[in-house]
């Protein structure tokens, strides 16, 4: 019996579906629509309601970065995975700004791909700490002044106390929970709760919003340690 999370593919190449739907139904894991566009994929998750959308970014017409701003805005709950060739690209990094829980390149491998998904459907975000942090680096800098602020709503700082500010900072810096708890002689439990509170507070989606969050509000640099 098929169980875990239903998932939507979107790309608009039929073997790329057909491929990791196979991938991931192999794995018990439910592919309940496929979509060849934004537009449609957008139509579709609002009608089938999945837990994980794989979302290519560049489809023809409406592309995956405006669909999953759709997405995104319509259900707080449905999580996002971009689909992308290369790993530095721009688009990826407005994606994780706008609450995508992570991407993963076409070329991953099936067990990659399967434990992406079940990673996402419990709330966390997927990300490589070395490879999200240098793609936040190139586009961070570039994106200020140009056009509205790529963090979330609602991201006033001063909301959070000086302990939580550190925890995010580290965070940006692409710290694990564990190394967070090993860094502030904390224990991991401390840590989650202090992470939970920051998400709360300033109305992000996951660790790859707080990343995001962590550069545009210039709490760490390009290039800093």
């Amino acid at each position: 019996m098929v169980s875990g999370p239903r998932v939507l593919i979107a790309d608009d190449q039929e073997l790329v579906r057909a491929g990791f739907r196979l991938i991931l139904t192999a794995r018990g894991i439910d592919v309940v629509g496929e979509a060849a566009d934004g537009a449609q994929a957008v139509a579709e998750t609002r009608r089938l309601a999945p837990d994980v959308v794989l979302m290519d970014i560049r489809m023809p017409g409406m592309d995956g970065l405006e669909a999953a701003r759709r997405v995104l805005a319509h259900d707080s709950r449905c999580r996002v995975i971009m689909l992308t060739t290369f790993d530095l690209d721009r688009y990826v990094y407005a994606a994780l700004a706008l609450g995508a829980s992570g991407f993963l390149l076409k070329d991953v491998t099936p067990a990659h791909l399967a434990a992406a998904v079940r990673l996402v459907d419990t709330g966390d975000a997927l990300l490589a700490p070395s490879i999200t942090r240098r793609l936040v680096e190139r586009f961070a800098a570039a994106d200020r002044g140009h056009g509205p602020p790529a963090v979330p709503p609602h991201s006033d700082l001063a909301a959070l106390t000086p302990r939580e500010l550190e925890v995010l900072t580290l965070m940006g810096k692409g710290l694990s929970n564990a190394e967070l708890a090993y860094a502030l002689t904390l224990s991991e439990a401390t840590v989650k709760t202090h992470v939970a509170r920051i998400f709360a507070k300033l109305a992000l989606r996951d660790r790859a919003q707080a990343v995001v969050l962590a550069y545009e509000t210039g709490l760490v640099s390009p290039g800093g340690t």
